[in-house]
Parts: structure tokens; C-alpha cells; sequence
């Protein structure tokens, strides 16, 4: 199993599937918090689109440290481990970046399940360890 920085060609395709990420952030006292997420990768970081002030956001707030496993949904002994740091976190195309999450994980045009004034916001993660299997 290559380790690495970048995500391998190999598995790219991960995140062109309905392949779900389940992302570990960190709780104050440092135990792992674990969320499933839609995930999406722009060639050179990876994006989580959240709502701002949800547990993993105020964790990423206090701490860049995050770790996560995409399995494939297509054979699930093949699968994509991250550690890396959130390098930004912005709202900025956040709005339309779910929009397209919502299309390729549901089929939906739009994300429907926003609540009143919730505003979405992107974690960008720089990969800083990479193992494919």
C-alpha cells in the first residue's frame, strides 16, 4: 500500500461516485468525532460543504487536524485513507457547491434540506498522508 500526499489516479474515481466519506474531526478534549459526508475533490483539495456551526465545523474551528476513509460503494475492500489539515474554510461558492453535491448524491437540481438562515460553508482539506488500498 503506496503512501503518498496526493490522491493516486487510481482512486479519483472514488470521488466521482456516490461514494460517501466518513470524516473524523476532533472533540475539545481531543476524542474522535466521526460524521458520513458527501465529498467532492478539485485536484487539489479535498471539500466537505457544511453548515456553519455544526459540530464538525467548530471542531475544524479549533483544530485543522482531520482524518477520512472513502470506501467503494462498487467493491468495498478498495478504499482511500486522508489525513490532512482544513487549509480554509469559506462560505464563498459554498451555495452553489451543494447544489451540485445534492445532484450527485440524490438526483436533486438543489439541496432541499437547508433550514432558515443556515448558511453552508466549505472545508477545503490539503491531503498531507494518502494511503490507497
Amino acid at each position: 500500500m503506496p503512501v503518498s500526499t496526493k490522491i493516486p489516479d487510481s482512486h479519483l474515481d472514488l470521488f466521482q461516485k456516490r461514494a460517501f466519506a466518513h470524516l473524523v474531526t476532533l472533540m475539545p478534549d481531543h476524542s474522535p468525532q466521526v460524521t458520513p459526508v458527501w465529498v467532492d475533490f478539485d485536484g487539489e483539495h479535498i471539500l466537505i460543504n457544511t453548515a456553519r456551526g455544526r459540530c464538525k465545523e467548530r471542531n475544524v474551528q479549533r483544530d485543522r487536524r482531520v482524518a477520512l476513509s472513502i470506501l467503494d460503494p462498487d467493491n468495498p475492500y478498495r478504499y482511500i485513507e486522508v489525513r490532512g489539515r482544513v487549509i480554509e474554510i469559506t462560505a464563498e461558492g459554498a451555495d452553489a457547491h451543494i447544489d451540485r453535491m445534492a445532484q450527485k448524491y440524490t438526483g436533486q437540481k438543489r439541496f432541499l434540506w437547508r433550514s432558515p438562515g443556515e448558511v453552508r460553508v466549505l472545508l477545503k482539506i490539503k491531503p498531507e498522508k494518502v494511503i490507497a488500498h
